[in-house]
C-alpha cells in the first residue's frame, strides 16, 4: 500500500467524484483502474485511440490529488539522459574557470572534479523529478513512440522506484508517483512493461457521457446543440476517416459553433466549423461529398 501522504481517497467512487469536480468525467471501470493504481504503487497503462482522454486523466489526476503534475513525452529516440537527467556542462566549465583563476594555477584536481559533480550541476528530467517530489504524478505519454532499449529502462526505474547516480548515489523515492503511462497502439509493447502496469483499454465516450462532458466543458451550450455535436462526431468516428476525432475535437466544434453563435448544428454551421472536428483534409473532403445533411441527420 501507498504511504498516507496521498490525498485520503477510500474507493473508486470517491476518486470518480474527485476527477467530477475537476471536470473529468470517469466511467466506473476508469476510476476503479485508477483507485488501485494509486492505492497499490501501480503503474497505471491506458491504451486506446487518440482523444480518448488518456493524457487528460493524468492532469486531472493531479489536480484533483494536489500534487504536480511530472510529464515525460516520449518520441523515437528518446534516451535515458533525456528522461532521468544530465549534467549543466555550461555552468560546470564556468564554475571550472572560475576555480582556476581563484586557485592561482595551483588547482587541486580531484577537488575541482568533486565539486563539478554536485547536486547543484545536475539536470533533473521528468524520471528523477517524479522520485525526488513524491508524491505526484508522473505521466509517460506515448511509450509506444520509444524503442525497446528505453522500455527496458523505464521498466527498471519503474520497478524500483529508485535511481543511482553514479556521482551522488541513489535516489529513492520515499512515496511512489502514480505513474500513468498512455499508448496510442501504434506500436505493441512489450508484455514485460504491461505486467508491471494494471492497464486499462480506453473508448471514446458513449452518446450520453459525451453529451455530460460538452456541457461541463462548455457552461453555455444547450442541450440540443451538445446532442447535435455529440451525434455527429459519432458518425464521424464510424467513417472510414485517416483520424476519427476525438473528445478535444468535440469540444472545439461545439466550441466553435458557440463562438459564432449558433444555437444549434446545421449544414452552414457545420461547414463553415468542419475545420475544427476534422484536421486532414481527406477527411474533410470526403465528409463534405457525403453529404453534410447525412452527418447531421437524426
Amino acid at each position: 500500500m501507498v504511504s498516507g501522504s496521498w490525498a485520503p481517497i477510500g474507493s473508486p467512487a470517491e476518486l470518480a467524484g474527485a476527477l467530477d469536480r475537476v471536470g473529468y468525467l470517469a466511467g466506473e471501470g476508469l476510476a476503479t483502474a485508477a483507485f488501485l493504481a494509486l492505492r497499490m504503487g501501480r503503474p497505471l497503462f491506458c491504451e486506446g485511440e487518440p482523444g480518448t482522454g488518456k493524457t487528460s486523466l493524468a492532469a486531472a489526476l493531479a489536480t484533483a490529488l494536489d500534487v504536480e503534475l511530472i510529464k515525460l513525452q516520449c518520441h523515437e529516440g528518446i534516451d535515458s539522459t533525456q528522461a532521468l537527467y544530465d549534467w549543466d556542462f555550461p555552468r560546470q566549465l564556468l564554475h571550472l574557470r572560475a576555480l582556476e583563476a581563484a586557485a592561482g594555477g595551483q588547482l587541486d584536481a580531484d577537488q575541482a572534479e568533486k565539486s563539478l559533480y554536485s547536486r547543484r550541476f545536475l539536470l533533473a528530467r521528468p524520471l528523477l523529478r517524479a522520485l525526488e517530489d513524491a508524491p505526484c504524478v508522473l505521466l509517460v505519454d506515448e511509450v509506444d513512440r520509444a524503442d525497446d532499449e528505453f522500455e527496458a529502462f523505464l521498466l527498471e526505474v519503474l520497478g524500483e522506484n529508485a535511481v543511482t547516480v553514479p556521482e551522488l548515489g541513489e535516489v529513492r523515492a520515499e512515496v511512489p508517483p502514480l505513474v500513468i503511462l498512455t499508448s496510442n497502439r501504434t506500436r505493441e509493447v512489450h508484455d514485460a512493461l504491461k505486467r508491471r502496469c494494471l492497464y486499462h483499454w480506453l473508448e471514446h465516450p458513449d452518446l450520453t457521457r459525451e453529451i455530460a462532458i460538452l456541457r461541463r466543458r462548455l457552461p453555455g451550450i444547450g442541450e440540443r446543440l451538445a446532442t447535435q455535436v455529440a451525434s455527429a462526431v459519432r458518425r464521424l468516428r464510424a467513417a472510414e476517416l485517416l483520424k476519427p476525432p476525438g473528445v478535444a475535437e468535440s469540444i472545439d466544434w461545439a466550441g466553435a459553433l458557440l463562438t459564432l453563435g449558433c444555437s444549434e448544428l446545421d449544414a452552414a454551421g457545420a461547414a463553415a466549423t468542419l475545420g475544427a472536428v476534422l484536421k486532414y483534409r481527406e477527411d474533410a473532403e470526403r465528409t463534405i461529398a457525403a453529404g453534410l445533411d447525412a452527418l447531421l441527420a437524426g
